[in-house]
């Protein structure tokens, strides 16, 4: 089958894809880890699964920021940068609701996505969505040095195989095949980069918030199968189901795929509204204004605000962000990617100084309603408690926030654990430096 390549624009960056079928159904696959449009074609299982697929979808296709015939352009890694990217292909290709497919560590990026943007989801599939590993879990660490130091070589790929595929591990054939699949997908560099953020990022908190019909997929006796089961606990009214094979990684050795996908979406009500949707909430607040004021007096400290929020607009509009409410001297605003929201925070407080002021930021992730345009809920508070708990010069994070932004370059310092006003437990809270190298 031949098939023309693509390219779609995110924020400069060209991401390849192909569109496969033309059924009324949008259906975009999210590769694991890393793919190569061209290669795949050429491999001895990929076409067999894809034309399945488009038997009964449009099916859309592309490779991941930094992999395969996808541009690089800096934080690959993140997810929300991700997020970016599979927007900008369904775009392109004109499709404003469709059926998410992922495997593995896309799942990440596909959840994340369905929870941010429930209109443009029909529904998501996830394949074998882990497994996750603790952060300070010291053989995973060991894990990705290996990987760093070995990735692309065949006795790598060959482990990988015996590990987590030992349908393609038996043949010869098909071990040197895999071994050029991660060569020709990922660079060492890229590979270690896209296992570390899948390292580092913690969805827990953020699943509850998929509203979108959900089907998880795994096989039964792998190493899959547990991960997946507790990721349909946490996402409300997901199926979870086996398919064929016991392999924890090779999607495409599992046809049966195709028509579980069918069945679930023929079963499933399009949500047309949604009441809820995740966010990013960022709160500022001028420190001890009201020294200010006395100090200034009335009509200086009103024109030392409207510059103050000319300034907080002008970086709202550069990092996307959404203002929500102005009280006083301080800033409600939402956004769709927490690190956009940190970036946001840090050049508000940077700005500042100049005017003389001291200002400090909170930002939350979190599942909000949506009333009328407005934006409500416990997540707004906690982001709002999380705000006051900072100090003059200070943007803090919460928990959830930090587990969102592996990738992204941000370093965040633990300030421990606190107990925030009118919320209930304690929580663990982080202060935004300087972005890492």
């Amino acid at each position: 089958m031949e098939l023309d390549i693509r390219y779609a624009r995110s924020g400069g960056v060209a991401i390849a894809y192909q569109v496969v079928g033309d059924g009324d159904i949008d259906l975009v696959y999210v590769p694991d880890y890393m793919s190569n449009l061209v290669y795949g074609w050429a491999s001895p299982y990929w076409p067999a699964f894809y034309e399945r697929l488009a038997r009964s979808f449009r099916l859309i296709l592309f490779d991941k920021r930094g992999t395969g015939l996808s541009d690089h352009g800096g934080q690959f890694a993140a997810l929300e940068t991700r997020m970016d990217d599979l927007r900008a292909v369904l775009d392109d290709v004109g499709s404003t609701n469709a059926v998410v497919l992922s495997a593995h560590e896309g799942s990440a990026m596909a959840a994340l996505y369905a929870a941010t943007y429930p209109e443009r989801v029909r529904a998501l599939v996830l394949f074998h969505p882990g497994p996750d590993f603790a952060e300070d879990d010291s053989e995973a660490q060991e894990e990705l040095a290996d990987l760093r130091d070995r990735w692309g070589t065949r006795a790598y790929s060959d482990e990988l195989l015996l590990h987590g595929c030992q349908t393609l591990y038996e043949r010869e054939e098909d071990r040197e095949w895999f071994a050029n699949h991660l060569r020709v997908g990922a660079s060492p560099a890229v590979a270690y980069a896209l296992n570390r953020a899948f390292l580092e990022t913690d969805l827990s908190e953020v699943l509850p918030a998929v509203r979108a019909p959900t089907l998880v997929l795994y096989r039964r006796g792998s190493i899959g199968e547990g991960p997946a089961l507790e990721v349909a606990h946490l996402i409300s009214g997901a199926r979870c189901i086996p398919v064929s094979g016991t392999d924890y990684f090779g999607i495409f050795l599992s046809l049966d795929i195709a028509d579980e996908l069918e069945r679930f979406i023929a079963g499933e009500e399009v949500v047309e509204v949604p009441d809820t949707v995740l966010a990013t909430v960022l709160f500022t607040d001028i420190v001890a204004s009201t020294a200010r004021i006395a100090e200034l007096g009335d009509r200086a400290w009103r024109e030392l605000l409207d510059q103050h929020h000319s300034f907080v607009r002008r970086e709202l509009g550069r990092f996307r962000g959404e203002e929500r409410d102005t009280a006083g001297d301080g800033f409600f605003a939402t956004f769709d990617g927490p690190a956009r929201a940190i970036r946001c925070a840090q050049a508000v407080v940077e700005g500042m100084h100049a005017l003389g002021l001291e200002v400090r930021a909170g930002v939350h992730t979190g599942e909000c309603e949506l009333h009328d345009g407005k934006v409500a809920g416990l997540a707004v508070s906690i982001g709002a408690r999380v705000a006051a708990a900072a100090g003059p010069g200070e943007v803090f994070v919460s928990q959830t926030v930090k587990d969102l932004v592996a990738g992204t370059g941000l370093a965040l310092e633990a300030r421990g654990e606190r107990e925030l006003k009118g919320v209930p437990g304690t929580w663990r809270l982080y202060a935004a430096t300087e972005a890492m190298e």
